[in-house]
């Protein structure tokens, strides 16, 4: 990480002082498919999904915000929007402002830039995973380095293993790794069976981590 406590605090201050909160329930559209963004967003709590719609008029997930992350961030900083919509996983609050407010506070506040910097720095690394999850062959193997990138981002210890804390569901693990959903489903299957995960509702625990990771060997 780049940016200190001092940074972070600074660039909170700009949406503290310039944005609007605004509260959303679990399912609710924050900005809807192919609809310009109305601002820039700060999340204070919560989860939210940015997917775009395949030709084929499938939901491809892209990334999940998480607490303390801007979105959408590529159109902050550069004005380009390529019509991702913004969906809210779980009861989410957020404070709004205007892209031009962005612009010009984060000039005169330098020390923002550094964790901006610092959330442009991981979705880079969390895009290059995906692409690179796509050099294993077999689905099974892609589900598994999915799962645990989302472990490592969303991953909580528990006394049942590795609690990654956003639903994720069939459909988003298939579009991420290249799949189709039967297929996905069918290997999530297996994993289950072979005791190294477990699902509940749209919740996994990897429940063997190093047996897992040895399966990407």
């Amino acid at each position: 990480m780049l940016a200190n406590l001092k940074q972070m605090a600074e660039l909170v201050d700009v949406f503290s002082r310039y944005g609007v909160k605004k509260t959303y329930k679990k399912g609710a559209y924050i900005i809807r498919p192919g609809e310009q963004p109305p601002g820039v967003f700060y999340i204070i709590q919560g989860l939210v999904k940015a997917y775009d719609i395949t030709k084929y008029g499938e939901e491809n997930l892209l990334i999940i915000r998480k607490q303390d992350e801007i979105f959408p961030l590529i159109w902050a900083l550069t004005g380009q929007e390529r019509r991702v919509a913004y969906q809210a996983l779980a009861s989410t609050a957020v404070l709004q402002i205007s892209r031009q407010s962005f612009e010009r506070e984060i000039t005169k506040h330098q020390g923002a830039m550094a964790p901006l910097l610092d959330m442009t720095l991981e979705m880079y690394r969390l895009h290059s995973e995906r692409i690179l999850n796509l050099e294993y062959r077999a689905v099974r193997e892609r589900i598994v380095s999915f799962l645990l990138t989302m472990g490592s981002r969303f991953g909580t210890r528990t006394n049942e293993g590795l609690l990654i804390e956003a639903p994720l569901r069939h459909q988003d693990i298939a579009s991420s790794i290249n799949a189709t959903r039967e297929t996905t489903s069918r290997e999530i299957s297996v994993l289950i069976k072979k005791g190294l995960i477990e699902k509940d509702k749209s919740y996994y625990t990897l429940k063997k981590v190093p047996e897992l990771r040895q399966l990407l060997q």
